[in-house]
């Protein structure tokens, strides 16, 4: 949602308003009886900003519901968050995260709709990553019967952004065409699950090589992420794309512009080339936006072609868009439930994992959504050699 990404440089300027207090809670002695492990962030910059420790347990407020959180999901937004790389950053020290699921644990004044004990997804301003966590009833969903915790960790932002791009913005239809950057992320995942729900949709994607023999089934034609996919994409079909989704801060601007067709959508929803070092690029940063700065106006008008935005988390909590989310979520569970999509979860790790799971991100080595196990147990250093998660691949 992440979010991804999904992912965003001006989406959590606004975010830590309504939860600041909660985020600068002192860390509580082993003495108090209250407490919980978070994932702490003390300050902008490496992994080495992160770590595990206790801190007070919120209770729920007027509104809101607590829950007992069972799963986590990282996205690309987490690691900017980490990089202090976004518009206006929350002070530190925080507990970062914007989704999870888990248990109603517990529900403040004027809760309807749930029930102590209630599986649920939930969109979280900042504070997801602990064992338990508050937030506004709107931004919480009863999880599907058959739906396991880290499959809703990693259903959330994804298929939301995912579904909300494709047919709210882009209106994909019967027929049309559709280039998605990193489709082996959850993002990219999603979006191609759900253009197989329409009939005749082609996918073309671009990945990493490695991930190819993972993801050759999920898409019609893929390409190496570093190849010139704009010829490749040509050569099968002449005219170009019906909508493009550019999760790469604008780099490709130019080049996704040119391969739409007239009435295309090309929408730009993350910042992923923004987070493959460990520390922020401000070069990165700068090189993307002169891309997107380069687009002419009076060119869009005489192609017929529309750029668009979309940020999840800006909808939600800056423009208040909850109902519209929440019928989404519905279409998206109902799918769920008729077996037309399922989340791709690339691997387990537990909160004391978070460094390595970051970096397997900064690596872009995950095929589908890397999520935190709040119960699972680190693995011992002695099995870390290659990649020992809990591998949780859906094909």
């Amino acid at each position: 949602m992440a979010k991804e990404g999904t992912e965003m440089t001006e989406e959590t300027e606004h975010m830590i308003e309504k939860n600041g207090a909660k985020e600068t809670e002192h860390l509580v002695s082993a003495g108090d009886t209250k407490e919980m492990r978070a994932v702490i962030l003390s300050g902008f910059g490496g992994l080495n900003k992160l770590r595990v420790t206790k801190k007070a347990m919120p209770e729920p407020q007027e509104g809101e519901v607590k829950i007992r959180v069972k799963a986590c999901g990282l996205n690309f937004l987490d690691l900017m968050v980490r990089q202090g790389n976004i518009d206006n950053p929350p002070k530190t020290p925080l507990v970062p995260g914007f989704e999870c699921s888990g248990i109603v644990e517990a529900m403040g004044g004027n809760t309807k709709g749930f029930e102590i004990g209630d599986r649920v997804m939930a969109f979280v301003n900042y504070n997801a990553w602990a064992e338990v966590v508050c937030t506004p009833l709107d931004y919480v969903y009863n999880m599907p019967d058959d739906m396991t915790f880290p499959e809703a960790a990693a259903f959330s932002m994804n298929f939301v952004a995912a579904y909300m791009m494709l047919f709210e913005v882009a209106n994909l239809r019967e027929g049309m065409s559709v280039l998605v950057h990193s489709a082996g992320g959850g993002v990219g995942q999603a979006v191609a699950q759900l253009c197989s729900t329409i009939p005749s949709v082609t996918v073309f994607g671009t990945a990493s090589s490695f991930k190819h023999e993972a993801i050759k089934d999920s898409v019609t034609h893929l390409f190496d992420r570093n190849a010139d996919y704009v010829q490749e994409v040509k050569k099968i079909s002449p005219e170009g794309v019906d909508i493009v989704l550019d999760c790469l801060s604008g780099e490709n601007t130019g080049k996704g512009l040119g391969l739409l067709r007239p009435l295309g959508t090309y929408i730009l929803y993350g910042s992923s080339n923004m987070v493959t070092g460990e520390t922020k690029s401000f070069f990165s940063l700068a090189k993307s936006w002169w891309q997107v700065e380069k687009v002419n106006p009076i060119k869009l008008y005489e192609e017929n072609k529309v750029i668009a935005g979309f940020s999840l988390l800006n909808l939600l909590f800056k423009q208040g868009r909850c109902g519209q989310v929440k019928t989404v979520v519905e279409k998206l569970f109902s799918l769920y439930n008729q077996k037309k999509i399922k989340p791709v979860v690339d691997s387990l790790w537990a909160l004391e994992e978070v460094k390595e799971a970051m970096q397997r991100i900064h690596d872009r080595g995950n095929i589908g959504k890397l999520i935190l196990d709040v119960e699972k147990s680190p693995t011992p250093l002695d099995d870390f050699a290659g990649h020992s998660r809990d591998s949780c691949l859906h094909e």
